[in-house]
């Protein structure tokens, strides 16, 4: 069989198992871009192509650990079923990769305006105001369409570990922006967020991760001035 017909047998397995439509969603999209970038057939895959993937991949979208073991895992279950197929899943040889635990700096209400004043872009400014509104996690986020959100209650469905679903509400400035954002958009893809270039493909976990970095350089000098004179004080 093709490596589409591979795929679509997997999503369909993944299915009957009761995993949701958008992680199924996430899986298809992983999985296919990992097959455009090695472009071989299933069968003929290895562990080395799979490593040299994912060190492309961690290198070309400045991915962090958490990031790229979660890629890892959604191939390893992918390879795992297809045992059925091949004789053996080359990400076995592939072990977890180890992440830092550390206690994330929260933003202050001046900091976040600080990183609000560095979105150039009005995507970056929804992005971070539903983050921030919202609490929802950067891979939860990623999941969202543009039917998932409800203006009239500023509420959205996501998704998170174990598949559990909940409600979760935004504040009148996200709203605005999201709107904004949405109205500003001129492709038909359904996904909430979106590269800002053509084809506008869906953003993933990594390329969102990188791009609050990048605005969180940007704000840092102007947050250390603003320290500054609070310390001066």
């Amino acid at each position: 069989m093709e490596n589409d017909q591979l795929l679509e047998k997997f999503l369909s397995a993944k299915r009957i198992e009761g995993c949701s439509e958008k992680s199924l969603k996430y899986y298809a999209f992983t999985i296919r871009h990992m097959l455009e970038a090695v472009s071989k057939p299933l069968r003929e895959i290895n562990t080395d192509d799979l490593r040299r993937y994912l060190a492309m991949y961690q290198q070309e979208r400045n991915a962090g650990k958490v990031t790229i073991d979660n890629i890892r895992r959604i191939f390893s279950s992918f390879f795992g079923w297809l045992e059925d197929y091949i004789l053996k899943s080359p990400v076995r040889r592939i072990r977890r990769i180890k992440t830092d635990k550390t206690i994330k700096d929260t933003f202050t209400d001046e900091g976040l305006e600080l990183l609000r004043d560095t979105c150039g872009k009005i995507r970056d400014l929804a992005i971070v105001d539903l983050l921030a509104s919202t609490g929802m996690r950067v891979d939860e986020l990623v999941l969202l369409t543009r039917k998932d959100i409800n203006f009239n209650e500023r509420e959205c469905v996501v998704f998170g570990k174990g598949n559990r679903e909940r409600v979760v509400y935004f504040d009148a400035r996200t709203k605005i922006h999201l709107q904004n954002y949405l109205e500003s958009r001129t492709d038909d893809n359904p996904a909430l967020f979106v590269s800002l270039t053509k084809p506008h493909k869906c953003l993933m976990i990594g390329g969102v991760e990188t791009r609050l970095r990048e605005l969180g350089k940007q704000a840092a000098p102007a947050q250390i001035q603003a320290y500054s004179r609070h310390q001066g004080h």
